[in-house]
């Protein structure tokens, strides 16, 4: 619903717009990281202001990374966005 206006796709709730799917980003990153030959701690040092416990939560699909950390995300593992973030 947009502005009170029932799209017409929208049934019960959904309403057909993408959403993220947090599970396959998350082992995404998981994946992209080993390749890149990283260890969770060495990502954390490229950043200088994350957790460790960010980077597992990413990779275990329970939070997603901040725009300005996907920007860095796709720079360290040489992919765009688009191959981090998996849209469902």
């Amino acid at each position: 619903m947009i502005c009170g206006r029932r799209l017409p796709q929208e049934k019960k709730g959904v309403t057909g717009l993408p959403t993220i799917d947090m599970n396959a980003t998350g082992k995404n990153i998981l994946r992209l990281r080993i390749n890149a030959g990283l260890t969770v701690k060495q990502l954390v040092d490229i950043f200088g202001v994350i957790t460790p416990q960010a980077v597992y939560k990413w990779q275990n699909g329970e939070a997603l990374p901040t725009l300005d950390n996907l920007v860095v995300l796709s720079k360290v593992f040489g992919v765009p966005m688009d191959e981090i973030v998996v849209v469902a």
